[in-house]
């Protein structure tokens, strides 16, 4: 069905969302808010970082949330996520738990899947066009992303159930209100309510326009597709906040700023931290640094190990930032690593709560037993292990099987899958029983990452 056109609601309408906070007492509901306040919470978490407007939100935005104003109803919260590819990767997380906490607080969240944005791409935070996606590949990839979201949402309700009532989530497709859309008559009553002045001033258009590439048309109406995404959920579902990324304050401006001038009403951005690698360039597919968060592309246990592998300087924030962990338990924590640094318990213990919330506990189940076998058994161990379950253990892993005919120099092998450098070369005479386990296999470690199985044909 197509999306209503340009049409006011009233103030009601955004105000009463149906939720289960309306069941409980008013002092169960004030206990469940706490008197600090949700956004003072997650900001001193280092979680949310803006809010916009910045008139309003020292006063409207905090008592929209606040449950002990008598009449204050559940509110809807909304983030985007466009399907560029088929999983999500660590650079979504934030904004899902962003999402997560005030789905905790009884509020309703929606995770927006940009089955008809994707097509555009986002130029925020880019110096040239995305890779132009296919409108097949586009909708396999949302499909993807659906299952994504809504496996972490059950990983969630299921394993970190605070025992308090939820607010709902709930998975939407943008495409679902822009396939049956015309775009003369969606220009003609969408695109009079844009000032080309103000979209040009926005700092992603400018910076696209300043580089050699520039910027196509497509590009620069993406924030015109996202303010009306807005629009929409504030219509029908009477959201009233946008989550998103620091890199996205110019399209929630956009969002902000139409739904004002049609309805007179005000809504709210808020925007998290980007996660960045220790060189400091933004995780994601386009960097070439994305870790992943479907199984088949990132495995839990190498997901588990990105974040064991953290350094000290980062993992106290991470802990905040990245679980559900009481502060006052986060610093405890911090406090017993001062003692035993050797021991790494806040990286395992962050590596612990965000493999559960992605993979579910049979996840983290499997990265546990992976980085046991690896790091933590000896060869006596591995050797007692049958061929198949060496080659399960190692597929959960994600690590490489080398299949070798005899007097195969396994270093010419190894370069040649990409291993090791080109470099001098060795030989060294492997002895079955030592380096050759009964059961045909060797094990390859080439630093302190990479691991591969041998298969020998012949012994």
């Amino acid at each position: 069905m197509a999306a209503p056109m340009l049409r006011c609601v009233s103030p009601s309408r955004w105000f009463c969302t149906p939720g289960p906070w309306a069941v409980l007492p008013r002092g169960l509901r004030e206990a469940h808010s706490g008197n600090k306040g949700l956004l003072a919470v997650q900001k001193a978490r280092g979680l949310f970082k803006e809010f916009f407007p910045d008139k309003g939100t020292k006063v409207e935005l905090p008592e929209l949330f606040d449950r002990s104003i008598a009449g204050n109803c559940p509110q809807t919260i909304y983030c985007g996520f466009d399907p560029t590819a088929d999983s999500l990767h660590v650079g979504h997380l934030l904004t899902l738990l962003g999402l997560f906490h005030f789905q905790r607080a009884g509020h309703n969240v929606i995770a927006l899947v940009g089955g008809a944005t994707a097509r555009l791409g986002d130029p925020s935070g880019r110096t040239k066009e995305r890779e132009a996606l296919d409108a097949e590949r586009v909708g396999s990839n949302a499909r993807a992303l659906r299952r994504g979201l809504e496996a972490l949402a059950a990983h969630h309700q299921q394993l970190f159930s605070n025992g308090r009532a939820w607010g709902s989530f709930t998975v939407l497709d943008n495409s679902a209100w822009y396939q049956e859309q015309h775009l003369v008559d969606f220009l003609a009553a969408v695109g009079g309510h844009f000032r080309m002045g103000t979209l040009l001033s926005r700092l992603s258009v400018q910076t696209r326009l300043k580089s050699p590439e520039g910027m196509s048309l497509a590009e620069f109406l993406y924030q015109v597709l996202q303010a009306y995404d807005f629009y929409y959920l504030f219509q029908r579902y009477g959201c009233r906040v946008q989550l998103g990324g620091s890199d996205q304050l110019g399209n929630i401006t956009s969002g902000y700023e139409f739904i004002n001038k049609l309805t007179g009403e005000d809504v709210f951005g808020i925007t998290l931290p980007l996660i960045t690698s220790t060189t400091g360039a933004k995780l994601g597919k386009s960097a070439g640094n994305a870790v992943w968060l479907s199984r088949d592309k990132t495995s839990p246990f190498e997901l588990y190990q990105f974040f064991v592998r953290q350094p000290d300087d980062s993992v106290e924030r991470y802990l905040r930032l990245f679980t559900f962990l009481p502060l006052p338990e986060i610093d405890h924590i911090m406090q017993l690593h001062v003692k035993e640094p050797e021991k790494r318990g806040p990286q395992k213990r962050l590596a612990a709560e965000v493999t559960k919330l992605v993979h579910g506990q049979e996840g983290l189940d499997s990265a546990k037993r992976c980085t046991q076998a690896l790091y933590h058994s000896s060869v006596d161990a591995l050797e007692v292990m049958s061929d198949q379950e060496l080659k399960e253990l190692f597929k959960e892993a994600s690590f490489s099987e080398l299949v070798l005919d005899p007097g195969t120099s396994v270093l010419d092998t190894c370069r040649k899958a990409n291993a090791i450098p080109d470099g001098p070369r060795g030989a060294s005479v492997l002895v079955v029983g030592q380096h050759i386990l009964k059961n045909g296999l060797s094990l390859l470690k080439i630093g302190k990452r990479n691991f591969y199985i041998i298969k020998w044909l012949q012994l």
